[in-house]
C-alpha cells in the first residue's frame, strides 16, 4: 500500500470525466456497473429534479435502464473488452448483469466510430493544431543573439540607387547574406534589404494534398532568389533534443512555427533553406531556387538525419525521386562510373582500413563501428563535416532499395542488397569469387541500382532544422 494519500494517473494527469463516455459506477453495496455518462439536459424530467450536489453528473445504467447523479471519485473508465471478470464465476450473477455488459461493449464502440469519423472529418478540413509565432521563439537555457549597432556592417548602397540593397544590386551586405539594419544602412526607408525583419513573404496558403498530408502553395508567381518564407520555431538546446551535437541550436517546428511548417520535402525542391545573420543572430530562410508559377506547391530539401538503420519512404514524386528521405537523388553520369572502375584497379592491392571504401584514396577516415567490419570511408565521401553521433554502421550493411540489413555485397563499392532484393540484381561472381556490381562492368538492372548517401545532415524529419 502507498504511504500517505495517492492519486491514479487519470487524476495525476487532470483527466476529466466527458459526456457520453462510458464508465464503471460503483454505488453503495452494489457491484461495479457499466454506465454511460449522461448530459443533465438529456435525462428525464423527474432524474433533472433529483437532489444533488455540484460537481455530480447523472449516468444512465445499462442492463437495468435505470439514471442516478454520482461524482467523479465513484467511477472509472470502460476499456474496451472488459467483462466484468471477477463476477464471472459467482452463480446468479443475473441477466440484468450480462445485458449490461453486451450494451456496455456495444454502446462503447459505437461512440468510437462517432468520434473517430468527427475527427477524420476535421483534420480534413484543417491542419493539426499548432502555434502561430512569427519568429523564433527561445525555449530553455537558449538565447536570442542581439548585435550592438555598431557590430552591425554597413553595406555601400545610396538612396538615389535604383533599387538600393535589392536582388539585382551590388549590396554587400546581401552578397554576404547578412540583413541590413533599419538604423545603420545608407538607403534607409528605401533598402530592399530586410524581408526578415519586415517578413516580406508573398502570400501563399494552405492545402491538402494527396498521400503527403497538408502542403503551401503560393498564391502569386515566385521569381527566382526571391525570399519566400522564414523557417520559424522553438529554438531548442542539446538538452531538449537527443542526438544533437553539443552547443548546436534546433529550430523545431512542430508545437509552434508559422506557415512555412507545411512546406514538404522534395528531392527536386522549388525553395533551398538559407542562413542569413539578422541584426547579429543567424537565422534561416526558404528562397526560390527556380520561377514558381501560382498555383505550385512550395518545396524543399529536408536532408533528413537518419538516426537507425531504417529508413523513410519518399513520397515527393520527382523524376529524381530516391525513394527514402536524406538518401542522395538519382543521378547517373558516365563520369562516375569511370572513377569507380579506376578504383577497382587499386582496390586489390590495397588494405580497406588504410584506403577510403569509396574512393581508394587514403587520409583521415571513418571506421565503421559494427564488428568484424573494417571499411573505412572519408567524412566528404559519406557527405559529412564531422563524425556521426553514436554507433555508426557503414552503408555497405544497409539494402540500397529498402534499407534493410544487407546479404548480398559488392566487393569493389558500398552497393549491397538484402534477401527480398538480390535476386533482382545484377551481382556477378569473378574468377577469385568476389560479386561485383552492375558499376563493375556487369551489365545492370537500372531500377534497382540506387545511389546511397550518408545518413546524417544538417535538416532533420520532425520538421526540425539545425545549424552549427
Amino acid at each position: 500500500m502507498p504511504d500517505g494519500s495517492w492519486y491514479c494517473n487519470d487524476c495525476k494527469a487532470g483527466k476529466k470525466i466527458h459526456f457520453q463516455d462510458i464508465i464503471w459506477v460503483k454505488l453503495g453495496n452494489y457491484r461495479w456497473w457499466p454506465a454511460e455518462v449522461c448530459h443533465p439536459k438529456h435525462v428525464p424530467p423527474n432524474i433533472q429534479k433529483m437532489k444533488h450536489e455540484v460537481g455530480e453528473f447523472p449516468v444512465f445504467f445499462f442492463g437495468s435502464k435505470d439514471y442516478y447523479w454520482t461524482h467523479q471519485a465513484r467511477v472509472f473508465p470502460y476499456m474496451e473488452g472488459d467483462r466484468g471478470s471477477r463476477y464471472q464465476g459467482i452463480k446468479g450473477i443475473g441477466k440484468v448483469f450480462k445485458n449490461a455488459l453486451q450494451d456496455a461493449e456495444a454502446r462503447f464502440r459505437e461512440i468510437k466510430c462517432l468520434r473517430e469519423a468527427k475527427e477524420t472529418q476535421e483534420n480534413e478540413r484543417k491542419p493539426p493544431p499548432y502555434k502561430h509565432i512569427k519568429v523564433n521563439k527561445p525555449f530553455g537555457r537558449v538565447q536570442i543573439y542581439t548585435a550592438d549597432i555598431s557590430e552591425i556592417p554597413k553595406c555601400n548602397c545610396k538612396p538615389s540607387d535604383e533599387n538600393p540593397c535589392g536582388s539585382d544590386s551590388e549590396c554587400l551586405n546581401r552578397m554576404l547574406m547578412y540583413e541590413c539594419h533599419p538604423q545603420v544602412c545608407p538607403a534607409g526607408e528605401r533598402c530592399q534589404n530586410q524581408c526578415f525583419t519586415k517578413r516580406q513573404y508573398p502570400e501563399t496558403k494552405i492545402i491538402k494534398t494527396d498521400g503527403k498530408g497538408w502542403g503551401l502553395v503560393a498564391k502569386r508567381d515566385i521569381r527566382k532568389g526571391e525570399f519566400v518564407n522564414e523557417y520559424v520555431g522553438e529554438l531548442i538546446d542539446e538538452e531538449e533534443c537527443m542526438a544533437r551535437i553539443k552547443y548546436d541550436r534546433i529550430i523545431d517546428a512542430g508545437p509552434k512555427g508559422n506557415y512555412s511548417r507545411f512546406m514538404n520535402h522534395s528531392c527536386q525542391p522549388n525553395c533551398e533553406t538559407l542562413k542569413w545573420t539578422v541584426h547579429g543572430d543567424t537565422r534561416v530562410g526558404l528562397f526560390a531556387v527556380c520561377d514558381i508559377p501560382a498555383g505550385t506547391e512550395l518545396t524543399f530539401n529536408y536532408n533528413l538525419d537518419c538516426l537507425g538503420n531504417e529508413k523513410t519512404a519518399c513520397k515527393c514524386g520527382a523524376a529524381n525521386c530516391s525513394g527514402f528521405l536524406g538518401d542522395r537523388p538519382k543521378v547517373r553520369k558516365k563520369t562516375k562510373r569511370r572513377a569507380r572502375r579506376r578504383k577497382t584497379k587499386t582496390e586489390g592491392r590495397k588494405k580497406s582500413e588504410d584506403y577510403c571504401f569509396r574512393c581508394g584514396d587514403g587520409g583521415q577516415l571513418v571506421l565503421c563501428d559494427r564488428k568484424s567490419c573494417t571499411k573505412a570511408y572519408h567524412l566528404s565521401c559519406l557527405d559529412l563535416v564531422k563524425r556521426p553521433f553514436g554507433r555508426w554502421e557503414c552503408p555497405w550493411h544497409h539494402c540500397d532499395v529498402c534499407g534493410k540489413p544487407s546479404a548480398s555485397f559488392c566487393h569493389f563499392c558500398p552497393n549491397s542488397f538484402c534477401k527480398d532484393h538480390r535476386s533482382d540484381t545484377a551481382l556477378s561472381s569473378n574468377r577469385r569469387g568476389q560479386l561485383s556490381c552492375s558499376d563493375h562492368g556487369i551489365p545492370a538492372a537500372p531500377a534497382l541500382i540506387m545511389s546511397w548517401r550518408a545518413k546524417f545532415r544538417r535538416f532533420r524529419t520532425t520538421r526540425s532544422t539545425r545549424w552549427q
